[in-house]
């Protein structure tokens, strides 16, 4: 019996040995159709937005790391496809090609593209698709892009028994999990940069107010400061520009904000009194803007804002 126990116990033992020696475990990914497979899992999101202002220097782009049984080897190919999407208000979403249509190939990856790395043994692949080539590819042009737009890139990974792998037959680990971060789905949205904050020069004109009057002109400076966790943003230090000044009184704890939405300016907000502002744009250039301020009190000015420091001014509307 000892001598049973003791054989036992060492055959226990080499099995916890040969174990502890394997330094591979075939990834039993949760798949819908497949014990064991493949995925694509992201290493870096390179880029994965597109200026507005700016599309012919916008990229997609990614590095990925081939993940199966032998080191990422199986993979033949892998599809990169797109699809335009829109939110239209009272709508919902429009689609290009639509959403019942498959989506479109841009590029495709050979299994020569994917190459040994320092730190990893799986093999690895990076690409940037232009955001042209990708609005090519839908059959559109940039006049056909609006901010808030999003790019919805799929990819699909071919391996060489002829199995495919994309998100829709992965299972939600392989896509959420950060393990194995392989969503195969990237969206990529249109965003529209605004840098508009800082100290500038402003001359006003055509001012009017049932409580006092500034003849002519006036100037001074205005500051617009970033409002956190409000992208394009800004709250300005006097939303008269220096037009209460002219007879007495003074901005004080107004508040009142300019919003920058793809190079669309508002203005929101309301003074020490209560009254509301809005603005409407006249004129724009790289050197200055012009825009029409207006409260609910019917007070009113007509200001021109300067670029500073050389800086050049967004076309705004």
């Amino acid at each position: 019996m000892k001598i049973f126990k003791y054989s036992f116990g060492l055959f226990l033992g080499a099995l916890v040995l040969l174990s502890s020696c394997r330094d591979f475990v075939e990834p039993n990914i949760p798949y819908s159709e497949f014990d064991t497979a493949a995925y694509l899992r992201t290493i870096e999101r390179t880029s994965t937005d597109f200026n507005f202002f700016n599309l012919a220097n916008s990229n997609f782009a990614l590095i990925l790391e081939a993940v199966d049984a032998e080191d990422g080897a199986t993979v033949e190919t892998v599809e990169i496809r797109v699809r335009h999407r829109r939110l239209i208000p009272d709508v919902g979403l429009e689609y290009t090609p639509a959403i019942e249509n498959e989506d479109v190939l841009v590029r495709t990856l050979q299994a020569s593209d994917f190459a040994p790395n320092s730190e990893s043994r799986f093999l690895r692949t990076s690409f940037s698709i232009p955001a042209l080539e990708a609005i090519q590819a839908l059959g559109l042009t940039p006049a056909d892009i609006e901010g808030g737009d999003a790019f919805e890139f799929r990819l699909v990974l071919n391996d060489k028994f002829g199995r495919v792998f994309t998100d829709t037959n992965a299972d939600a680990n392989v896509k959420g999990s950060p393990f194995y971060a392989s969503p195969f789905f990237y969206n990529v949205s249109v965003v529209c940069p605004s840098d508009l904050g800082g100290t500038y020069n402003f001359s006003q004109s055509n001012m009017s107010s049932v409580y006092g009057s500034c003849e002519g002109t006036i100037t001074g400076t205005t500051t617009w400061t970033p409002v956190a966790n409000a992208a394009g943003a800004y709250a300005i230090t006097d939303g008269t520009f220096g037009f209460w000044n002219c007879y007495g009184d003074s901005w004080g704890s107004g508040s009142v904000r300019i919003s920058d939405a793809c190079g669309t300016l508002s203005m929101s907000g309301a003074d020490k009194y209560g009254a509301t502002y809005s603005m409407t744009m006249i004129s724009s250039s790289p050197e200055s803007f012009t825009f029409t301020w207006l409260n609910s009190d019917n007070e009113t000015g007509e200001v021109t804002i300067f670029a500073q420091d050389g800086k050049p001014l967004p076309i705004l509307q």
